[in-house]
């Protein structure tokens, strides 16, 4: 059967990525930089009675630990084809397309618990509010960890090799993450960029994150969410 060398796949990656605390632990610090120090900083500089800018890069940190947890959820692709284990999982007995399935389902799941684990640390320093709109919440972490795995994986089929990975990794993932409703309003972007942004699917994902956290909160979004649900998902099938 199948699901067995599937399972087999995929746990060897999540065993992976619990035995490498610090990656566990550079995935909450990163996105905690930017929302303590950037957040905190920039509502020193711009008042407002409505919200805070930090509230409003809640859903934009929480999107940039599911973009990093799944694109580095694929260097282990990257790593086996140098190794030589990815050759012996293409002669075995099944389709090539289980061996991608596999991987993207290793690093959606790593995305979703570094995201959970994110989660856990919003709530106890109380930038998170528990009327959010939970079920909204982990169904946008869901699909939005699928996309980004997806470019993780065409990320890692690009890369030879672990040099070649970080490089074409910082290229995509940097213009994905910026080009995005993440850190500003894509409606009060100027046209080009906003012309970008609306071209760039993890835009969706985001403002799906905003629609279950910001919205509840008093906040705002830039699309509504049965936008954001099909272009997302026409992206990542």
């Amino acid at each position: 059967m199948i699901i067995r060398p599937v399972f087999a796949v995929v746990e060897r990656d999540l065993v992976k990525l619990f035995k490498q605390k610090g990656r566990l632990l550079s995935s909450l610090v990163r996105p905690l930089i930017w929302l303590l120090v950037i957040g905190t900083g920039f509502d020193s500089l711009v008042k407002s009675d409505d919200s805070t800018y930090r509230s409003f890069l809640i859903p934009g940190v929480i999107g940039m630990s599911i973009l990093f947890g799944a694109l580095l959820g694929a260097l282990s692709t990257v790593y086996e084809k140098e190794s030589g284990v990815m050759r012996l999982m293409i002669i075995a007995p099944f389709s090539h397309y289980w061996i991608v399935f596999a991987k993207m389902t290793a690093a959606t799941i790593s995305a979703y618990v570094q995201v959970i684990l994110l989660l856990i640390v919003l709530i106890l320093i109380g930038d998170i509010n528990l009327s959010i709109n939970w079920s909204l919440l982990f169904f946008s972490i869901f699909i939005l960890s699928i996309a980004c795995s997806g470019i993780g994986m065409l990320v890692a089929s690009f890369s030879k090799t672990l040099d070649n990975f970080a490089a074409i990794m910082n290229f995509v993932i940097f213009p994905v993450f910026f080009l995005s409703g993440s850190l500003y309003p894509v409606s009060k972007l100027p046209d080009p960029l906003g012309i970008l942004a609306k071209l760039n699917p993890y835009t969706y994902g985001v403002d799906l994150l905003k629609h279950s956290i910001n919205i509840p909160m008093g906040g705002i979004a830039d699309f509504t969410i049965v936008n954001n649900i099909v272009y997302l998902s026409a992206f990542t099938i």
